[in-house]
């Protein structure tokens, strides 16, 4: 496993909130499925306290991405792990329009 301070971009932590809000939305399964998943080579999951998106949970962040999942449901872990995880490309559909915000002109 590539150590946390490595420069190489391969390197990922999934945080998943298990704060109150959270975890009355289903952020333990959400934890769980990412838990039971083979995930790519460098990538890490843990379960961490409040994210501060209570409204929007469960909320999934991933660095060094810096992206930002909410409402995530346990159906969607597949989807974030082959198009995020291993094509680098975020799920739009899932992305926190609170963080990443869209304009349209």
């Amino acid at each position: 496993m590539t150590p946390p301070n490595s420069p190489d971009p391969l390197y990922r932590n999934i945080s998943i909130c298990q704060h109150q809000s959270c975890q009355r939305h289903g952020s333990p399964a959400v934890l769980k499925a990412f838990q039971q998943t083979a995930l790519p080579p460098g990538v890490t999951v843990n379960g961490t306290g409040c994210l501060g998106q209570c409204s929007s949970g469960p909320t999934v962040k991933v660095n060094p991405d810096n992206v930002w999942y909410c409402r995530v449901t346990p159906a969607d872990v597949p989807v974030i792990v082959v198009q995020h995880l291993e094509n680098g490309e975020p799920v739009d559909a899932l992305l926190n329009p609170r963080i990443h915000l869209k304009f349209s002109f």
